[in-house]
């Protein structure tokens, strides 16, 4: 099993979710989040004064699927976040030891 995280704009995050149901992504976790990158925030203008954003809000998604599902997952997340501008975000894949659904006590990919 692979935990796939992934950061987004907050913006993508309706499209993606529906394109990762099409693939059989039966769950998720998602956690606003605030970050920066390559992107290294902004300067914004509000009352008259400027001040800098250090701090992008994105999105954070955490997926556990199996290692067969893991490349189309990310290939998916890559093409629908992905808005050819800077601050699309970034994809990560590690391993997962184990898993258990709570409710049933099944384990590993049962519980997925």
């Amino acid at each position: 099993m692979k935990l796939i995280i992934a950061a987004i704009k907050p913006f993508k995050l309706e499209e993606v979710r529906e394109a990762l149901t099409s693939i059989g992504v039966r769950g998720m976790m998602v956690t606003e989040i605030k970050g920066f990158g390559t992107q290294s925030g902004h300067t914004e203008i509000y009352r008259g004064a400027e001040y800098a954003v250090n701090f992008v809000p994105k999105v954070k998604l955490e997926i556990v699927v199996a290692d067969s599902l893991t490349e189309q997952v990310v290939e998916t997340i890559a093409k629908t976040a992905q808005t050819g501008k800077i601050g699309d975000g970034k994809i990560f894949t590690l391993d997962v030891d184990g898993a258990l659904r709570v409710r049933t006590g099944e384990t590993d990919g049962d519980a997925l």
